[in-house]
């Protein structure tokens, strides 16, 4: 999905060579989009459906248009979709991703020292679903958006949380999906001379947060005080 001027087309395009190259046999890629232009011919560019939030002068939209992926018929499209965020770096087999068991996959989203209770949220980074099997989702929003975006901080909260109720919500093996910035940076102080590295048995490493693959490429971080050394495996797998 893209949508905006934070990621241009190259993101696209970068995202389907790591894709082809880690994903066995043939699949249609598609990008949800308000633009289309630069986007390489093998990407099949559609409309996002319109969503129609209710914002408030200066509110950003945030991820919420990522709703409407479970669109009951989107674009006709139909089968299992993989979501991958534009901004992730894939560096290993995609094909399990397509085999492993649940209704509906997503991330279990990185633990912080500062939460209690159980984790239940989900990464939307990386979810799997059938095409139009998951409706209510989004016609629940579409119905109740100002009661759900008081509750929720974002789109990711509210998708876990429905349907974990509806017992439909499973995760991916920890160790596919690992943070870039809580699991790839070396710990301090040796962040200040060893480079960012890949976890065993990541697939797909996630960049959130203020890291993004272009910033780890050159060493870069927009925290103060924080610092990485260049991570060039970035640049061997994030290329189109």
């Amino acid at each position: 999905m893209k949508w905006g001027a934070k990621y241009g087309p190259e993101y696209v395009n970068r995202l389907y060579g790591m894709v082809r190259r880690h994903l066995t046999g043939d699949f249609n890629f598609v990008c949800l989009t308000d633009d289309g232009h630069g986007i390489r011919p093998e990407v099949r560019c559609l409309p996002i459906p319109p969503l129609n939030l209710h914002l408030k002068p200066g509110q950003r939209d945030g991820a919420w248009k990522k709703l409407t992926t479970f669109e009951a018929d989107l674009h006709g499209l139909r089968g299992t979709a993989l979501f991958l965020d534009l901004d992730v770096v894939v560096v290993g087999s995609l094909d399990g991703f397509f085999t492993q068991p649940g209704e509906f996959l997503i991330i279990h989203d990185y633990p912080r020292f500062w939460r209690f209770g159980e984790r239940i949220v989900g990464n939307s980074s990386v979810y799997r679903f059938e095409l139009g099997a998951h409706a209510d989702v989004l016609a629940h929003f579409r119905g109740h958006m100002a009661e759900v975006q008081r509750e929720y901080r974002n789109e990711q909260e509210f998708l876990s949380r429905f349907l974990h109720r509806q017992g439909r919500l499973a995760y991916w093996p920890a160790a596919w999906c690992p943070s870039f910035k809580y699991h790839c940076i070396p710990a301090w102080p040796t962040n200040w001379w060893k480079p960012p590295f890949v976890p065993p048995d990541a697939r797909i490493v996630i960049f959130h947060g203020e890291v993004n693959p272009p910033d780890a490429l050159a060493g870069r971080r927009n925290k103060r005080f924080a610092h990485i050394e260049p991570a060039l495996w970035v640049g061997e797998a994030w290329k189109a």
